[in-house]
């Protein structure tokens, strides 16, 4: 672990606040100081201290404010075949696949056209996007000139009559969004790529029961043309 120097913003003279700033001031008109001074996490040696009383092995972040020295957290290099279990062995687990389905236009209550198609959409940041802090509208990284795209695979897209650039709309199980243009992109056949959190709104996003994680990378979406 080492202490970085802090970064510079490329935003002059905007009148905005920082999102560490913006979240913990929610958090304190909310909960007041429970179950931590919200306030103070706009602090990174306070937010450091906390870690170092939180998690084992960072104990020496408590001082890296003062130190800069690096250092290793503690325990995690094995370099001996021994683990921290009852019998100094790795416990292995498997995990079975699930059989994964699409359904049919049909599944989703409306009268879907013929040039119409059933994909895997999944959710991501664009090249300049931290968190849902948008930077930059386009995504030169994937080909994409603003948010309000959906990133194709070729074969799909001919599959019902698109063409790069053609505007489609995409339908969930919650909403639509209409007037989305097609851009030809690196995504398998099957699958599709729009941005959070603007597309959010037209699903339902299942919820893992054990995690609370929402599935936010293969929510079924009805792709058509106009």
């Amino acid at each position: 672990m080492r202490l970085n120097d802090e970064g510079k913003t490329h935003l002059k003279n905007a009148d905005l606040i920082s999102e560490v700033e913006f979240l913990t001031e929610l958090a304190h008109r909310l909960l007041g100081d429970y179950p931590v001074e919200w306030r103070k996490l706009q602090d990174t040696r306070y937010v450091r201290q906390l870690i170092a009383r939180t998690i084992p092995g960072y104990e020496k972040i408590a001082t890296i404010d003062d130190t800069s020295e690096e250092f290793t957290i503690s325990g995690r290099i094995v370099t001996q075949p021994h683990f921290k279990t009852p019998s100094g062995k790795a416990k292995m687990l498997t995990t079975p696949l699930p059989t994964l389905t699409l359904p049919q236009p049909q599944d989703f209550n409306i009268n879907a056209p013929v040039n119409s198609l059933v994909l895997a959409l999944m959710t991501g940041r664009s090249y300049a996007q931290h968190n849902t802090v948008v930077y930059k509208i386009g995504d030169q990284y994937r080909g994409m000139p603003h948010r309000h795209c959906i990133l194709m695979n070729r074969i799909d897209a001919q599959k019902i009559g698109l063409a790069q650039h053609d505007c489609v709309t995409v339908q969930g199980d919650a909403d639509k969004l209409e007037n989305v243009e097609v851009i030809y992109g690196a995504v398998r056949q099957g699958a599709a790529l729009m941005f959070y959190p603007e597309v959010n709104v037209i699903f339902k996003a299942r919820t893992e029961t054990r995690s609370g994680t929402p599935a936010y990378k293969r929510v079924p979406v009805l792709v058509y043309g106009k």
